[in-house]
């Protein structure tokens, strides 16, 4: 897929908010999608042809403890495994240019479980009680300086 990744801008919210299944269900969601494109922690992903149409979207922060983190990654349901979320978080990673970055993922989230071991992520423990009954995995990678 012919992808351009690009910063966020405030036109993009609204699209990104339909991009994400939460963001309908929790107000709260939408409220960090705002403060993420506001502080620039926000990446888009277009297609060539439709530069200005969001398909995806990540985030990035050093908030994990002093570390990199990417709390966010949502592609639209008719693009996932199509490369999307691969080539944002490789987008990510390169703006936090970090010697390790983490991430995290639900345990239910095996697609995502495996495309973060495809790409180089390991485990690296386990949060419980985030979401009842669904423990919350934490992924890092490490990066040669």
């Amino acid at each position: 897929m012919n992808l351009q990744i690009r910063q966020a801008v405030l036109s993009d919210i609204e699209w990104l908010v339909r991009l994400d299944p939460l963001a309908a269900e929790e107000s709260g969601r939408r409220s960090y999608i705002e403060k993420a494109v506001a502080q620039c922690e926000c990446l888009v992903a277009c297609e060539r042809t439709e530069p200005d149409v969001p398909i995806g979207y990540g985030c990035l922060e050093k908030c994990f403890f002093g570390e990199w983190f990417i709390p966010l990654v949502v592609v639209s349901s008719v693009h996932r495994r199509s490369g999307v979320a691969t080539q944002i978080i490789t987008h990510l990673e390169h703006g936090a240019s970090a010697k390790k970055i983490f991430t995290s993922t639900n345990l239910s989230n095996v697609a995502m479980q495996q495309l973060l071991v495809r790409i180089g992520y390991e485990s690296s423990g386990t949060i419980e009680n985030l979401d009842p009954g669904d423990p919350e995995l934490i992924f890092v990678k490490f990066f040669d300086s």
